[in-house]
């Protein structure tokens, strides 16, 4: 069988035009120019380029009006946090952003999973946090790292804390290879989360809260660091 292509003209020309929105080449709430004129000056077709606007127009950075135009939306202003993947792709700039989120907002789920968690579920995260430990190498130290995380959120039983962990992570990961400095010794990943899922699994949320934001802190530090960001 023949092997298909990774990428179509659609998918380059919905990054080529991703990537002049977010770098401000389109401006927040300016009309692009008119479909033909784009079409001929990307040398597509309209079907094509129509195809790419409605890729973005998804993603939240395009919004068509008939008989108007397609305009750039203010995605800062009104976008979600779906977004947020996307735009780290662009710049990692958004990372220190992400990070202070992150850890705002963990320590927060430590302390409720500590009043909230069940018994499976602190089952649940006693294992993941072995997982941890066991893994082979960083890289499977961090995949496991991220469940971890995934459970304390679960464990509060707030569904939307599931959600924007979800988000958060899914920023994170396509960057991941690049943030893998904490978890590249699994016994030392293992023993910088142990305090956080001990709190939780004691039921104390105070402790839980403080172990979360000393835990969030330092790993950031880390990756930072890596990165080479201050």
């Amino acid at each position: 069988m023949e092997t298909l292509p990774r990428e179509t003209i659609v998918d380059v020309l919905e990054n080529k035009l991703r990537e002049e929105i977010l770098a401000g080449n389109h401006p927040a709430g300016s009309y692009l120019p008119p479909e033909r004129e784009l079409a001929d000056g990307y040398g597509v077709t309209r079907t094509t380029l129509k195809h790419a606007f409605g890729r973005l127009v998804q993603s939240g950075l395009l919004e068509t009006r008939h008989g108007v135009g397609t305009r750039v939306r203010d995605f800062v202003r009104f976008g979600g946090a779906d977004l947020l993947p996307m735009l780290v792709r662009h710049s990692p700039d958004w990372l220190g952003e992400i990070f202070e989120v992150r850890r705002s907002i963990g320590a927060l789920i430590a302390e409720r999973a500590a009043m909230k968690a069940t018994r499976e579920q602190r089952a649940e995260l006693r294992s993941l946090l072995a997982a941890v430990g066991d893994a082979e190498d960083g890289g499977d130290a961090q995949l496991a790292d991220i469940e971890v995380h995934r459970a304390l959120a679960r464990a509060t039983g707030n569904r939307v804390y599931t959600l924007l962990t979800n988000t958060l992570f899914n920023a994170y990961v396509p960057m991941r290879a690049h943030l893998v400095a904490p978890f590249r010794d699994p016994e030392v990943a293992h023993a910088r989360l142990e305090p956080v899922v001990s709190a939780v699994d004691a039921g104390d949320a105070g402790a839980a809260k403080k172990a979360a934001d000393a835990y969030l802190a330092a790993t950031e530090r880390i990756m930072l660091d890596a990165l080479g960001i201050a």
